[in-house]
């Protein structure tokens, strides 16, 4: 018998916590588009530097993004087996280590940025804005620590109108700063640079102040959830079972993108312009993988519910689901839009060459989408389960058995140019969907789940 909160039928039920979602990453995307497109007319070189710390910002970000997941995971579970108290105690002991967290990368990170700019190969010319917009990003984690785990939270408990709101708040805030204070609209000061990498830490600050205020307005935020240490001891266990692979593969994904950037740095020839062309480009690939993302949160809530109630059967299923609802909507999306690679990567790009690299960067990703999409959806349901482990498995042997020596061969040894490297994205991202589906399909990944008689028994 399916609880009561799958008791709507599986597609509207889907249907009904994917589209806030869609459209929370929508405005997630609109954050990076207007900063790209700022930093575009002010300088490609700006574009460029905003592109570099913009990926290796989310190295900082591992604990949260690990954390979350167990979030998600733990609380979404505990809901599904009807141990409210437990999901409550979850919920405290998450938002304590994200805050914690977020302290800890602030002050290790900025006594380490200028080792971290030259561990990216930054080309010279760049190097001091890559600083500067380094220094101002890391003052960014705190908030953006808080905001991650929020966000985690209500999805958790199917509040999915929540980060909503909240990315809605920080996109008018951000981009409002953006063309005001980056462009000088609206008889602003035009300060270039600085008013972009600000208005990213205002606006972050702003969400992640609001989602605090609505946790303590429904009365979640008291100190009763934050349980004693005899709790957390009996708790912790499983969620750092789930955080901890999760982290790795975090670690994995990030530093590999980090290698990837100094891959395409360092390429024999024409090298920050396959840059500024590589940030454009996954701007626009981005916009695509807003239903993927929105599919892989919406996996992994119903994937924890599910399990949490012991229904690993119908869990199994509901994954299968989201999965070919994912290729048959997003698959017609990259169809429509595949005539306009063009078109699209030179709003991004105004200089004509970063523009035809950018379309070269999404002819091959665009082509990789069935195999994105299933690494991202079936990556959401096992997270759900907790079976975070094999999606570290499957992220790690794509990243750094396929792509990186698959990418330095061809960008710099055979072709000598950044079409090897997106040649090498496209291949890996081959491999990671292989792995994952067949996961999906033939292990039993439900054993990792918590039960209301293993793994589940603190209050």
């Amino acid at each position: 018998m399916q609880p009561a909160a799958m008791s709507q039928p599986p597609f509207r039920l889907i249907w009904s916590l994917s589209w806030p979602q869609i459209l929370m990453m929508l405005f997630n995307f609109l954050i990076g588009f207007a900063d790209v497109w700022v930093a575009g007319q002010i300088d490609y070189r700006v574009q460029a530097a905003l592109g570099i710390i913009t990926q290796s910002l989310f190295l900082f970000l591992v604990i949260a993004m690990a954390v979350s997941g167990g979030a998600v995971a733990a609380i979404s579970q505990s809901l599904g087996a009807g141990k409210r108290l437990r999901a409550e105690r979850y919920i405290g002991l998450c938002l304590a280590i994200a805050a914690a967290s977020g302290v800890v990368f602030l002050a290790l990170g900025l006594p380490l940025r200028d080792l971290l700019v030259r561990a990216l190969q930054v080309p010279e010319n760049i190097v001091p804005l890559t600083r500067y917009v380094l220094q101002v990003f890391l003052y960014t984690l705190p908030p953006y620590y808080m905001i991650i785990m929020q966000n985690a939270v209500f999805r958790a408990r199917r509040q999915v109108m929540v980060p909503l709101y909240t990315m809605i708040l920080v996109t008018l805030v951000n981009t409002v700063g953006d063309l005001g204070f980056g462009l000088g609209f609206w008889g602003l000061p035009k300060l270039g640079l600085p008013g972009v990498v600000w208005s990213t830490f205002f606006s972050i600050s702003f969400g992640a102040a609001f989602g605090l205020f609505v946790l303590r307005r429904d009365g979640t935020l008291r100190r009763k959830i934050f349980a004693p240490y005899r709790w957390v001891r009996c708790a912790f266990p499983y969620l750092f079972k789930v955080a901890m692979p999760a982290g790795f593969m975090q670690i994995v994904w990030h530093s590999g993108y980090l290698v990837l950037f100094a891959i395409t740095a360092s390429l024999p020839r024409n090298s920050v312009v396959a840059l500024a062309g590589m940030a454009a480009g996954a701007r626009v690939e981005s916009l695509l993988f807003l239903p993927a993302f929105a599919l892989n949160l919406t996996a992994s809530i119903l994937i924890g519910h599910l399990l949490g109630a012991n229904e690993p059967a119908e869990a199994k299923r509901m994954g299968l689901r989201i999965l070919a609802i994912g290729l048959v909507g997003i698959g017609l999306l990259a169809a429509l839009i595949w005539p306009f690679l063009g078109d699209i990567a030179g709003f991004l790009a105004p200089r004509p060459e970063v523009q035809a690299e950018a379309q070269n960067y999404l002819v091959y990703n665009v082509l990789a989408i069935p195999f994105t999409l299933t690494t991202m959806i079936l990556a959401g349901a096992l997270a759900g389960a907790g079976a975070t482990v094999y999606n570290l498995l499957g992220m790690g042997l794509g990243t750094w058995v396929v792509r990186l020596p698959l990418a330095y061969v061809l960008g710099h040894v055979i072709l000598g140019t950044a079409t090897g490297v997106w040649i090498s994205m496209l291949a890996s991202q081959a491999c990671q969907a292989a792995i994952l589906f067949y996961i999906y399909t033939r292990k039993d990944w439900q054993r990792f789940a918590m039960s209301k008689t293993r793994n589940g028994t603190h209050r």
